[in-house]
């Protein structure tokens, strides 16, 4: 077992080096840590024990003292040109909505944009709903990052799996592979996020 480390904000049972607890994260979470060239943002990503029950962004963040402006969704979403699908992660703060309508459809150069199924963003993710993170996600995919989670000095995601999460440095989200920052990706919500919109 590694030692522990310290997060920056919250109050959690248990904080590790991510890079040292790959044999307790979701397979392609494991795997996207292991081969991230990346070494240096790699190695600043922590991983946090939880609470599966608590996985959903509000309980979260009442459960673990984590500011919710601190906390960032990965919403997978499925955009339609001609009779093709292509899906894409997209990363935004908790505190915000994306943007799908405009913002990912006209980046994508898509026809519509929609929040992707829950079966599909599962099975084509390898991960569980209510813990989907960008990192591990196929490689081929689109990652959509809002400017906004890229300045943060550090924000709280998903680890694969409804137990668990991870924090890391803003900076470092924005070296995942094939990220591409992207001012305006989210907008501030009128009303709470919804369930569909969450991780």
């Amino acid at each position: 077992m590694s030692e522990q480390a310290r997060a920056p904000f919250g109050a959690f049972p248990t904080v590790h080096r991510a890079v040292d607890m790959r044999a307790d994260l979701a397979a392609p979470v494991a795997a996207a840590l292991e081969s991230w060239s990346d070494r240096e943002a790699a190695e600043s990503v922590l991983h946090v024990d939880s609470d599966p029950a608590q996985a959903d962004t509000a309980a979260f963040c009442a459960a673990y003292d984590v500011p919710p402006e601190l906390s960032a969704n990965c919403v997978v979403v499925a955009a339609k040109r001609g009779g093709e699908t292509t899906l894409a992660g997209c990363l935004v703060l908790a505190t915000t909505r994306l943007d799908v309508n405009q913002a990912v459809r006209r980046h994508l150069g898509a026809r519509k944009a929609s929040f992707a199924p829950t079966d599909t963003a599962v099975e084509a993710t390898g991960m569980e709903y209510g813990g989907i993170t960008p990192v591990g996600l196929p490689g081929a995919w689109p990652l959509l990052v809002d400017a906004a989670v890229a300045a943060a000095p550090h924000v709280l995601i998903g680890s694969g799996s409804r137990r668990g999460k991870l924090i890391l440095p803003g900076w470092a989200v924005a070296r995942l592979p094939g990220a591409e920052v992207l001012a305006g990706l989210a907008t501030a919500p009128t009303t709470a996020p919804s369930a569909a919109e969450a991780d």
